[in-house]
């Protein structure tokens, strides 16, 4: 298993005290010098928030932007030395690499970009997309040898979304949330009434804050999230070696599943579709889940018998003429046993039951 550690991987550079340069530090000998020396990395000053944070963070990932300096500043002739621009200039131009999504006929989103599959969001970019559908691949290829583009594009979108004032819901919420990522990046900018804090120190806060955030995502796929679909697709391949249908898997641990277990079915073109997956769970004892529609629901492709619905132990066996049951779900969607065997056994009979019903 490959680990990342959030700890030791999280970028510091941006904290470091000779790593930004503000509009205030510019005279014209200062800005020659710097011209021609390092790499500068320009957004706006003033209020900051999640999308630019995020951005300079992905940027500072790669070799070449590495030990660049950040800019901010909203005067153009500044910004116009900078290599790199992000969320302000007026320009979306990556030719140039210049980053901005506030123009009033900026409409680009993962799927105009990004021409993948999976890469099918509508949501308009920030300047965190922005950097992400074009840099994205090779950042990821920084951190990790296996694609962990699932995870990191759910974190994206959430900023994405939040930053182009995209509401979750159709209908008014019936609560906000307000502990997010971007909630936590904004109360890092000084209050109203507050004159002593330094902003731009606070924006070096934020950047550890977002950086730290992606890294788990990235820590979470590579450490978690690939090894469970692992599992999930050996015991589809062997399918098979479980059962003749081809209908019932067996995981060799539990793992978070069912998204994996319907991803890998379209991939591949399963049919027919799995009806049951046995697994052991924490207390050593073995499961059959009928698998459900769609993940997190509890509407099953093929449901326990009626019959076992909300029996236990010698009643269930009278009923279903197989020793050492434990139970059925009322609502029949999950049943236990005491062995793998008779798991299996259950998942079987249930299987033709359904079929002939």
């Amino acid at each position: 298993m490959i680990s990342v550690g959030i700890r030791s991987q999280a970028f510091r550079s941006p904290t470091c005290a000779l790593c930004t340069i503000f509009e205030h530090d510019f005279d014209g000998t200062s800005l020659k010098m710097l011209e021609n020396k390092v790499i500068k990395i320009g957004t706006h000053d003033g209020t900051f928030h999640c999308d630019e944070a995020l951005a300079i963070f992905l940027l500072k990932l790669l070799p070449k932007y590495k030990d660049g300096v950040i800019v901010r500043s909203r005067n153009l002739d500044i910004l116009d030395t900078c290599d790199i621009v992000v969320d302000v200039g007026n320009k979306y131009d990556p030719s140039t690499h210049r980053y901005d999504h506030h123009m009033s006929d900026f409409n680009e989103s993962l799927n105009t970009i990004i021409h993948e599959p999976g890469c099918n969001s509508t949501i308009r970019l920030s300047s965190a997309g922005l950097i992400y559908c074009h840099f994205g691949h090779e950042i990821i290829k920084q951190l990790a040898p296996v694609d962990t583009s699932d995870d990191t594009i759910k974190l994206i979108q959430e900023i994405d979304a939040i930053d182009n004032g995209v509401q979750m819901f159709n209908e008014e919420p019936l609560y906000n949330i307000s502990t997010g990522i971007s909630s936590r990046v904004d109360r890092l900018n000084p209050s109203w009434n507050d004159e002593k804090t330094d902003i731009d120190a606070q924006f070096k806060k934020a950047i550890d804050l977002v950086g730290e955030e992606f890294m788990y995502a990235v820590h979470n796929c590579i450490n978690v999230w690939l090894p469970a679909r692992y599992i999930v697709e050996n015991a589809l391949a062997k399918r098979f070696q479980v059962d003749k249908s081809g209908e019932i898997i067996d995981l060799e641990k539990f793992v978070p599943w069912q998204q994996h277990l319907m991803e890998l079915e379209e991939e591949q073109n399963i049919e027919p579709l799995i009806k049951y997956v046995i697994f052991k769970d924490i207390k050593h004892k073995y499961r059959v889940r009928a698998i459900p529609i769609k993940p997190s629901s509890f509407v099953c492709r093929m449901f326990l018998p009626k019959e076992w619905g909300g029996l236990r132990t010698k009643d269930l066996e009278a009923v279903s003429g197989i020793s050492d049951i434990e139970f059925v779900h009322f609502s029949r969607f999950i049943g236990g046993h005491k062995t793998r065997e008779g798991a299996l056994e259950m998942a079987r009979k249930a299987l033709e039951i359904g079929k002939t019903n």
